[in-house]
Formats: C-alpha cells, sequence, structure tokens
C-alpha cells in the first residue's frame, strides 16, 4: 500500500489544480491510498519564533501527515510568475521539521504556462531537500475549461499524461 499526500498550491475550491489531483486520485491503481491535505489556508503566518516552542496545531497537523505519506503530490498555480503566497508559507513550516527531507515529489501542473511557479517551486522543494521525481512531473492545460475531476480522469488525452507521472512516482516510492 502507498499513501500519497497532496498538496494544492490554491486555495480556491473550484481550482483547476485541485481537480487535477482528484483526477489523479481517480486514476490511480489498486493499492494507492490519497489523502488531499486542505489545510494550507488555516496556516498562521511562518515565524521561526513560533517554532521554537509548541507548534500550532495546524502545522502539526501538516507535518504529521507528510511524515505519513509515502510522496506527496503538488498541483500549483502560478500567481504573478511566482508560487503562490500561502502555498510558500505552507513549505516554510515544513523545513524545520524532520519529515519532509527525500520524500518523493511528483509536481503536476495545471497550466503549460506556469513554468516560472514550477521552476521556482522546484527550486524551493530541492532547497528543503525534497525528492522531485523528474519523470513524475507533468503539465496539461486545463486552465479556463471548468473540468471537474471525473471529467479529466476520463479524458483520453489528459488521463494516459496523469498516468505517466503517477507510475512514475509510484515507482520513486517503490524503489526506496
Amino acid at each position: 500500500m502507498v499513501h500519497v499526500l497532496t498538496l494544492c498550491g490554491s486555495l480556491r475550491a473550484a481550482s483547476s489544480n485541485r481537480s487535477l489531483l482528484r483526477a489523479a486520485e481517480l486514476i490511480a491503481p489498486a493499492g494507492v491510498t490519497f489523502e488531499h491535505y486542505e489545510g494550507i489556508g488555516e496556516l498562521p503566518h511562518f515565524n521561526p519564533d513560533i517554532e521554537a516552542g509548541p507548534l500550532p496545531a495546524p502545522v502539526a497537523t501538516l507535518r504529521a501527515r507528510v511524515d505519513n505519506a509515502d510522496a506527496l503530490l503538488i498541483s500549483c498555480p502560478e500567481y504573478a510568475r511566482g508560487i503562490p503566497g500561502a502555498f510558500k508559507n505552507a513549505l516554510d513550516w515544513l523545513v524545520g521539521g524532520h519529515e519532509f527531507p527525500g520524500k518523493p515529489i511528483a509536481l503536476f501542473n495545471a497550466s503549460p504556462r506556469a513554468s516560472d511557479a514550477q521552476s521556482q517551486l522546484r527550486l524551493v522543494l530541492t532547497t528543503m531537500s525534497g525528492r522531485v521525481v523528474d519523470e513524475a512531473a507533468i503539465s496539461v492545460a486545463l486552465i479556463a475549461k471548468g473540468m471537474e475531476a471525473g471529467a479529466i480522469a476520463a479524458d483520453p488525452a489528459l488521463r494516459p499524461t496523469i498516468e505517466t507521472g503517477l507510475a512514475a512516482l509510484l515507482s520513486a516510492v517503490q524503489s526506496d
């Protein structure tokens, strides 16, 4: 059994990135469980002084969920040519913990135009000692299509790309 934790860089409920993560769950082979972390908007602003004492409950929950995951699947939009602030804040809370380093990571992208954020995200994650799996990095054009997870998973043009990304992530987990 492989446990994948998804992290969506968008706080929007109807985000294309969130739909892509949920489509991945629908496509995943048997023996793979998904947990969608939805608490990014609840995290306090990162402050190293707070990290020295008891962690705020939302931060402790995020770290525990990362620790329990075999792999991370991230889909993040690009805001003003960068990583959204709330998502970068979530990543900052993971820097000081032991849970994140070495974790296999797939980067899914719901907009091929979001290349600046993807480059920045890759730099941040590797700096944090995350193991970005290059073969698991995919990009699909979902922006402005309004597709929900089921439609994405059933789309004959999108499904093979998602399957390829998932297969590469699962292969990285199994090689550990």
